[in-house]
Formats: structure tokens, C-alpha cells, sequence
């Protein structure tokens, strides 16, 4: 399995970090787009270094690297996921302004209808942020903000990241054990 994961400048780079060490896990060959707020954001929220996130994925691309394989349609992917994904990226991929690495290989996700799942990471959304993740809908992207559940007795953060990453796992169907399903 070939999936692209895009981290963007959105609070809550864990998700992509853990979204990644998931996928190791399963073996997945892994293609590693990060922003350059991701970057900064990584050493504000995280004990842990770009070059150690970089290291997860088994490529990784220069935000403003155009000649990746990632931006063309010919690159073969079974999904593409942007976790977080900030409003600013969101935005971008929606009017189908291609300013960066992510929202180009987006746009190139979405024109050759393979999955992207954006996970959305700001409260609340304005109308904007609403009718930008409603046009995408539209288009078949999944948008999928890391809600928590309370029904598997949460014990701390970890078991709610755990939640968020085991449904975005789930919509590249892969089965997992990250979250505790209802009726389990």
C-alpha cells in the first residue's frame, strides 16, 4: 500500500506523526509532505524532530519540491491524507490553487479520483471554512475532523489521538486495533 501523508500548520501534528507510525506498522510505503508551519509546530508541540518525522515516512518532499512523484497523476497511490490539515491548505485545495507540494498533490488526488481525507483541526468553522469543506465533500474528498469518542472509557490524550487515527485508518481500509469500536 502507497499513501501520501500531508502535515500541514495546523495544531495537533500528532496526528500526522501517529498517523505515520500506524502506517509503518502495516508496512505501508509511506510519501511525507510537510509544511513549513508543520515544521515549526513539530518542535512547538512535540519533544521530537523534523529529521525524526522525516525519517518515519519511507520518502519525503521539500514543501516546494514540484518534481516529486507525488505531483503528478501517474503516481500510483491507494490515498492521501492531510493530518492536520489547516484552513489555509483546505482553502487552497478547494478553489484549486496548487501554491505548495500539498495542495498539488491534492489537486492531482482529487482530478484522478483516488481518496483524500482531510482532517480538519480548528474550532469553530466559519461559514467559509463550512462551504469550502462542503465543495469538497461534494467532490468525494472525505472530511474527517479528529472527533473524540467517550464511549471506550478514555483514560488520557493518547486514547483520543488513538480514536481519530484508527477512523482515518479505517477510511483507507485498513483494519486496526487503535480504537475501541462500539459494542466492543
Amino acid at each position: 500500500m502507497r499513501i501520501i501523508v500531508g502535515i500541514t500548520g495546523a495544531s495537533g501534528v500528532v496526528y500526522g506523526i501517529k498517523l505515520l507510525e500506524a502506517l509503518n506498522r502495516y508496512g505501508a510505503e509511506t510519501h511525507l509532505l510537510l509544511s513549513r508551519q508543520a515544521e515549526i509546530l513539530i518542535g512547538v508541540e512535540t519533544s521530537r524532530s523534523v529529521a525524526e518525522i522525516r525519517s518515519l515516512a519511507s520518502y519525503a518532499y521539500a514543501e516546494d519540491d514540484f518534481h516529486a512523484p507525488v505531483a503528478s497523476g501517474s503516481f500510483l497511490h491507494q490515498g492521501m491524507v492531510i493530518s492536520p490539515c489547516s484552513m489555509k491548505t483546505l482553502a487552497g485545495i478547494a478553489s484549486g490553487y496548487a501554491e505548495n507540494l500539498i495542495q498539488r498533490a491534492a489537486d492531482v488526488t482529487i482530478k484522478e479520483t483516488r481518496r483524500l481525507v482531510l482532517v480538519p483541526r480548528e474550532s469553530p468553522f466559519s461559514a467559509i471554512h463550512l462551504e469550502n469543506m462542503l465543495k469538497l465533500a461534494r467532490l468525494g474528498v472525505v472530511i474527517a475532523p479528529p472527533v473524540p469518542a467517550f464511549y471506550g472509557r478514555t483514560e488520557d490524550v493518547s486514547d483520543l489521538i488513538d480514536f481519530s487515527v484508527g477512523r482515518i485508518l479505517d477510511l483507507l481500509g485498513l483494519e486496526n486495533r487503535l480504537l475501541k469500536r462500539w459494542g466492543d
